[in-house]
């Protein structure tokens, strides 16, 4: 089986962060890798990964860091692949890992979400390869319905939460 995410984290202390993503990927089915590169560390590393993923059947990298958080971008200017930045809160409540990570110079995107998003960087991998995946499609379809279910269910439980002035 060959992964069709790559999990990138800059370091192994990332990965109470970057585990949320591999949860999210376990549960829809997608084979999946995981690496700790850094881009300041091992650049080399990171130019090898990046440049040959395509040919090892990655179709979506997930790159995760903190502080300066260079890695997302690096990974970017060596891959036509998709690459999903999670700024890890590190520093400055992960703004600096934010503003490092979505303010991309032209022609080297990377789609950004929020500081120790991991969850939504896996479920928007997931939504990615879906387009070419009719199976990956519906249990994404159907995780975003149980999420409607959840949140119905959850308003019912709060229908039941008494306070003296609450209106029902």
């Amino acid at each position: 089986m060959k992964p069709q995410v790559s999990i990138i984290m800059g370091s192994t202390s990332d990965l109470n962060v970057m585990e949320a993503a591999a949860k999210v990927l376990n549960e829809f089915k997608i084979p999946f890798e995981m690496n700790a590169l850094s881009a300041h560390r091992t650049p080399e590393l990171v130019e090898e990964f990046a440049r040959n993923a395509h040919s090892r059947g990655v179709k979506v990298i997930i790159a995760g860091a903190g502080m300066a958080a260079h890695l997302p971008g690096v990974i970017a200017a060596f891959t036509p692949i998709p690459v999903i930045g999670v700024p890890v809160k590190s520093s400055f409540e992960g703004l600096d890992a934010l503003l490092a990570i979505v303010q991309m110079p032209p022609g080297i995107p990377v789609a950004t979400v929020a500081v120790n998003g991991a969850m939504n960087a896996a479920i928007l991998a997931a939504e990615i390869i879906a387009t070419g995946d009719d199976e990956l499609f519906n249990r994404v379809f159907q995780y975003k319905e149980n999420l409607k279910i959840k949140i119905a269910e959850a308003n019912k439980e709060l229908s039941k939460v008494k306070y003296e002035f609450k209106v029902d």
